[in-house]
C-alpha cells in the first residue's frame, strides 16, 4: 500500500512558489518604474543644461 499523500504539504509548497514568483514580479515592475523615472530625470537635467549655455 502507498504512502498517504501529504495534500498540506504540497499545498504549502505551492503557496510558497505563488508567493515568490509574484514578489519577483512586484520587484521587476518596480524596477521598471524606477528606470523610466531615471530617463525622465536625466532629460530634464538636460534641458536645464541647455537653458544655462543660452
Amino acid at each position: 500500500m502507498p504512502p498517504k499523500r501529504n495534500y498540506k504539504f504540497e499545498k504549502r509548497q505551492k503557496d510558497l512558489a505563488k508567493k515568490k514568483k509574484k514578489e519577483e514580479k512586484m520587484q521587476r515592475k518596480q524596477e521598471r518604474k524606477q528606470d523610466t523615472f531615471d530617463e525622465g530625470d536625466d532629460s530634464a537635467v538636460d534641458q536645464e543644461d541647455q537653458s544655462e549655455e543660452s
